[in-house]
């Protein structure tokens, strides 16, 4: 059988997520050895949320070489990103400290895809989202890149999914508008116009992914059971 194409692009399936080297100051207790959560193991309601930035001048695969080296450099101040030694590619994990006030929390991420034009991630248990999240680049209609931010995600068990009722989908939209005003703005885009666009693809709450609740990353950083 012929192997696919971009067969080197996907990272190969486990089990459970592995820290390697990392930044001085990452936590790696909600992340180390957690099992990797999509959208089909979380708790909440099915959103589907994309966010996308006109950027003239650079071209998709200049844009992407930029942002995977900056991506924590995008994010807003209150959020760290400690970037996997092996960079943003398949099967590198990072680590993520943040938040404010109850929302604050450690957590990571696994890169499940990674090419010339995009990459996508996956949270581990005790993320707030059971999520993929797909960061892209491609040629607009009018011949400027447009960067592009996809995300497929519910709240990963019951405390989430009422934050994310009462404020973290909000601030889940502040985080990625600043990230790709951020990435217009290193171009040189003085005004950028980010484009947002939400769909609630599943009102159902999957009941049957309740006990997530006990890998919940948030509480278990307020007992600072993260280290």
């Amino acid at each position: 059988m012929t192997e696919p194409r971009n067969s080197k692009s996907w990272a190969q399936p486990v089990d459970a997520f592995h820290v390697g080297e990392v930044a001085e100051g990452a936590r790696k207790g909600n992340v180390e050895g957690r099992k990797p959560t999509g959208p089909l193991q979380g708790f909440g309601q099915l959103w589907q949320k994309t966010y996308e930035v006109r950027v003239p001048g650079p071209t998709p695969e200049e844009l992407i070489a930029t942002w995977k080296a900056k991506f924590g450099d995008f994010w807003p101040d209150y959020n760290k990103f400690y970037a996997p030694a092996g960079g943003i590619s398949p099967g590198e994990v990072a680590v993520i400290g943040g938040g404010k006030g109850p929302a604050k929390v450690t957590t990571g991420v696994r890169v499940i895809y990674a090419d010339d034009r995009s990459w996508s991630y996956m949270t581990p248990e005790g993320h707030p989202w059971a999520a993929i999240i797909t960061f892209s680049a491609h040629e607009g209609e009018d011949g400027s890149t447009v960067a592009r931010i996809h995300l497929l995600v519910r709240a990963n068990d019951p405390l989430y999914e009422v934050s994310f009722k009462l404020f973290t989908s909000r601030m889940e939209d502040k985080i990625w508008n600043h990230t790709l005003t951020q990435v217009a703005s290193h171009y040189g885009v003085e005004e950028p116009v980010v484009e947002t666009t939400v769909l609630r693809v599943d009102k159902k709450r999957q009941w049957g992914q309740f006990s997530n609740i006990y890998k919940n990353s948030a509480v278990r950083t307020m007992l600072r059971r993260d280290r």
